[in-house]
């Protein structure tokens, strides 16, 4: 393992944690604005946000709803707590014409406040990106210009935050305290998204100011003061610092990355060791986003196996039929999931950082299985983690039986899942299309419009995938170059596909768990036209063949269970209440069973669709309908069931 060597301290090279590069970047995009080349050790590139729009789908509908809650939070409200750290005059307080302040982790007590700040400029850039609207940008600019404005009045060497430098110097010592670090790396995301995704320049000069603040600040510290303060929850921290050298290929924003590398978590993954028990599974995840970057930067095996290995350590032993992970925020023993169907299973920011890791890994290697999870924790996890009333987002995706989501509050909560959720439904075009000099891939099937620019081709997408199996590509092109379309052919498509051109059926000579190409010079108006039978699935969970869920292609179908005993605020979570979401009792009835008298193979035999127009199905001998997880809100349901046979 290359090091540097320092009078006080080691730091590991080019090996980081936490986050993609800015919060939203991956390779490939804003080209432009880098001065350090990034793919010259991957497969596949991303395009950029601003090339794929949303067409009419629940996708889209998300995104508006979202967007419609970040608009409503008044950037003065965002910047309170901010100009309360400095001392800037906020508005007469003393109960007059006082300012209305954000509660839960956003309080002027909570240690983490300042955090969805960062969240919602990264969420408010994504918005910008996929939308074009302005107004997204517009608002940007009037918090990025406050921010400017307070770390001036700070007047602290470039630092900049909601809360004083001491929690830094707590975290230093070792002492109590609430994730500085974390939330420093919220802003400094949401920053460098604004430079990147809306070009604001005055973003820029801000968070360099930091940074210098920040390589004055950790150059001098020893290296055992160094593994200290890596003991706290540090977000993304190298992962932003790495963003910022890429921009800059300043070196002092390289050392402050390599910094932040986590020996004691990361180092046993060297040897392949699933030391994830009883790990906080969002303090960890992100650490093997940024040993991806590091891969993608310098091209070094082990930095490549490590994530590799994270990742399919994550997914086959550690994750729910969802794709969603831990219980009570933490990772349990492997292949151990029918003994955690609890009410605190599965936390959103997990799946966020999850989605991260996999689009690094399928750029160096575009094999189906990534895309495989990316659609299930997607689809069933990320999709139905919003409120379609009420646009709030729920903190965990619970697996106990009969239990409802709970729903964050527009004024006292601010969670982390509900920072995170700010981008979530701000960038479902991220990963729809992928591709390299000659060859595009079709990843997911969502209703979007593709702009090729190179190519000078557009393509079009339109499907109501999963409620119907076809999805018709419409190709617009006045170049003549041949290009390859490589569409993927999902590992749960084991009933088969079709493909035609034109309405010329095309021969498949692959298997599930491939890419189907097509390769010719398109012409304009060519129509691909891709059908996939949907296949219902019985899947026990490796501890307990006798506990088992039930699957739809992709799609996750769970129990409509009714809302008795739902006690107001249900669904939403009691802001009165401490930490609610993570103690929210469920007032389960006792009526409610998840058990079958069926087994495995009698299960699946007695299941049967209501209707060819949705996704609801029956299951003999049962009162209670079958849908997607993602479409099942404000009622209690069942995911898991239990054999009696």
């Amino acid at each position: 393992m290359k090091y540097l060597n320092n009078s006080k301290y080691i730091v590991f090279s080019f090996i980081t944690t936490i986050t993609a590069f800015a919060q939203s970047h991956y390779p490939g995009q804003h080209q432009s604005k880098l001065k350090v080349d990034e793919t010259k050790n991957i497969q596949l590139t991303a395009f950029d946000l601003e090339d794929v729009k949303l067409l009419d789908s629940p996708f889209k509908e998300n995104m508006v709803r979202e967007s419609k809650w970040i608009m409503d939070i008044s950037a003065d409200r965002l910047l309170h707590s901010f100009r309360n750290n400095a001392g800037i005059y906020s508005g007469n307080e003393g109960g007059y014409f006082t300012m209305k302040k954000l509660g839960g982790w956003e309080s002027l007590d909570c240690e983490l406040r300042g955090h969805s700040t960062g969240h919602i400029l990264s969420g408010l850039a994504l918005l910008y990106a996929s939308t074009g609207d302005s107004k997204y940008k517009v608002k940007s600019d009037s918090i990025v210009s406050g921010l400017a404005e307070i770390q001036k009045v700070l007047n602290q060497k470039g630092f900049l935050s909601a809360f004083p430098e001491n929690l830094i110097d707590r975290a230093i010592k070792g002492q109590k305290v609430w994730a500085p670090w974390y939330t420093q790396h919220k802003l400094f995301s949401g920053l460098i998204d604004q430079y990147l995704y809306c070009n604001n320049k005055e973003a820029f000069e801000v968070v360099k100011g930091m940074a210098d603040w920040a390589y004055q600040k950790l150059k001098p510290l020893s290296q055992e003061e160094r593994k200290t303060m890596l003991r706290n929850e540090f977000g993304g921290m190298n992962d932003s610092f790495y963003a910022l050298y890429q921009i800059t290929a300043n070196p002092n924003y390289k050392f402050l990355a390599e910094f932040f590398y986590h020996d004691d978590a990361l180092n046993p993954l060297i040897d392949k060791e699933d030391n994830l028990n009883k790990k906080h599974a969002n303090t960890y995840i992100p650490k093997l986003i940024g040993i991806s970057r590091a891969y993608e930067l310098e091209g070094t095996t082990k930095y490549r196996e490590i994530p590799e290995f994270f990742w399919n350590t994550v997914v086959d032993h550690h994750s729910f039929i969802t794709g969603s992970n831990s219980d009570k925020e933490k990772f349990f023993e492997p292949d151990h999931q029918s003994e955690h169907l609890s009410g605190y299973t599965g936390e959103s920011c997990n799946v966020y950082n999850m989605l991260k890791l996999t689009r690094h890994l399928f750029a160096y290697e575009p094999k189906v299985k990534y895309v495989d999870f990316y659609e299930k924790a997607l689809y069933n996890h990320i999709l139905g983690q919003q409120d379609p009333q009420s646009g709030m987002v729920a903190y965990f995706l619970p697996m106990k039986p009969g239990a409802h989501k709970v729903y964050s509050t527009p004024e006292d909560s601010f969670w982390c899942c509900v920072g995170s959720g700010f981008e979530n439904q701000a960038k479902y075009g991220e990963f729809i299309y992928y591709h390299d000099k000659k060859n595009l891939f079709v990843n997911l099937f969502i209703p979007s419009l593709l702009t090729w620019k190179e190519k000078g081709m557009t393509v079009k997408q339109e499907t109501t995938f999963p409620n119907q199996n076809n999805i018709k590509l419409t190709i617009n092109t006045a170049g003549s170059e041949a290009v390859s379309i490589n569409i993927r052919y999902p590992n749960w498509a084991t009933e088969g596909a079709k493909i035609s051109i034109n309405g010329k059926q095309q021969k498949i000579t692959v298997k599930p768990g491939n890419y189907i190409v097509l390769n010719r010079k398109w012409k304009d108006g060519d129509i691909i036209g891709v059908v996939f039978n949907l296949p219902l699935k019985v899947t026990p969970t490796p501890d307990n063949p006798k506990v088992v869920a039930v699957t739809y292609g992709p799609i996750v179908l769970a129990a409509e269970l009714g809302s008795a005993d739902m006690i107001e605020p249900a669904p939403f979570s009691n802001p009165k209440l401490y930490n609610d979401y993570y103690t929210y009792d469920y007032h389960v009835p006792a009526s409610i069973t998840n058990q079958l008298n069926y087994s495995s193979k009698e299960l699946l035999k007695n299941i049967s669709k209501v209707n060819n127009n949705d996704l609801l199905f029956k299951i003999k001998g049962n009162d209670e309908t079958l849908k997607p997880i993602s479409d099942i809100h404000r009622q209690r349901y069942t995911i898991y069931w239990e054999l009696n046979k």
